[in-house]
This record gives structure tokens, sequence and C-alpha cells, in this order.
């Protein structure tokens, strides 16, 4: 078992996900709607998150592949978009990678909320699913981590639904102060999750090897 490989899988797989923070996304989101229908809307959305999730992890590095981008390119790259992720997170600040205001508005104008915002991008977002591919690229294949990659984000989508589902009770319990400390301590783990990513893939560029 790679130990090391299960804890960042999992890491990296709550912190970007951030089911704390789906609490006041959630009811913003579903506002006008009855407890019933938040219910439903929820599932579908978490349903249509993990599809999406599952897809690029199934073709992502096949893609990257056709593209002729490396493991160590993509490795740095996304390492600083997790980072840029992780200063929104710490200063509490909307981050571009879940939503932007323009997909705001238009999801105030959205009747079902399941599919946009919610299942994209507030939890498959550019930011999960950037995440995903690392991981799976990182896995080179491995079957025992692309096992952990898929329970990793398994468990954080569960941990999700949960959190969703019970959104109302939550919030009255931990308060959108408890929800910003969360998120800024979660974006303290996924900022040195992304710096490592980053050395990672600084190491393996052949440049570094001469």
């Amino acid at each position: 078992m790679d130990v090391r490989f299960l804890a960042t899988a999992f890491a990296t797989a709550f912190t970007i996900i951030d089911p704390i923070g789906m609490i006041p996304l959630t009811l913003s989101a579903t506002a006008s709607d009855s407890p019933g229908q938040r219910n439903r809307i929820i599932d579908t959305a978490v349903i249509v998150a993990a599809c999406i999730m599952l897809f690029m992890g199934l073709v992502g590095r096949s893609f990257l592949e056709y593209l002729g981008i490396t493991l160590p390119a993509f490795t740095i790259a996304g390492g600083i978009f997790l980072f840029l992720i992780a200063i929104d997170m710490l200063f509490a600040r909307p981050t571009g990678a879940k939503r932007t205001e323009a997909e705001e508005r238009e999801a105030a104008e959205n009747e079902n909320p399941a599919v946009f915002p919610l299942a994209v991008p507030m939890i498959a977002g550019p930011g999960t699913i950037a995440t995903i591919l690392l991981l799976v690229n990182i896995a080179h294949g491995d079957k025992l981590r692309l096992a952990i990659v898929v329970v990793a984000y398994a468990a954080a989508l569960v941990v999700t639904w949960g959190c969703m589902r019970a959104s109302t009770f939550l919030l009255k319990i931990i308060s959108n102060t408890g929800i910003h400390v969360v998120t800024r301590l979660l974006g303290i783990i996924l900022g040195a999750l992304a710096v490592q990513f980053v050395i990672n893939g600084a190491i393996q560029t052949p440049v570094f090897h001469h």
C-alpha cells in the first residue's frame, strides 16, 4: 500500500471539492426550492458530477498524450492552477475555478440548478478535473493507485452529498464563520500540495537531470 499516494489522493480530493464550502453554495442555489426538491436536485448534482469525474479520469490521460503534453509539464501547470485556487480559499474569495460572476447570474435564472451550477462547476469544476488528471497521471497505470484515486473521490463525493443534504442543519451549527475557518485551513493544505506538485514536476523535467 502506497501510504503517501493514499494521503495525497484523499487530501487533494477533499480540499478541492471542499464539502463544507458546498453548504452555503447549495442553500443559495436552491433557495426557492422546497426541501423535497432540494434533495432531488442534490442527488442529481452529485450523480452528474461523479459521471463527469469518472469520464475525465478514464479519457484524460489519453487526451493529454494525444496533445503531446508530458506528465512533468501537466504536474507543474496543475500545481500552479491549484495554488491560485488555494490563495482564493485562504482569503475566502469566490474562486473563478468554481464559478464566475456571469455563471452566478445565469444560475439565479436557472430553474433546476442540479447540473449547472451545482454539478458543474461547483463540484466537478476545472480544479477538480485538473486534480483527477494529475493523480491519474502520477499513478502511471498502477491499478492499486488508480483504485485509490477512485475511492478518494468517491469518499469526497459521499461526504459532499451528506453536507449538501444537511446544509440547512449544518449551517446553523457551523455558521458562516466556521465555514470560512474550515475553508481557510483547507486552502493552506491545498497550497502545500500545489507547491509539492510543482516541485515534483520540476524534478521530473529532463533539463534538471543534466
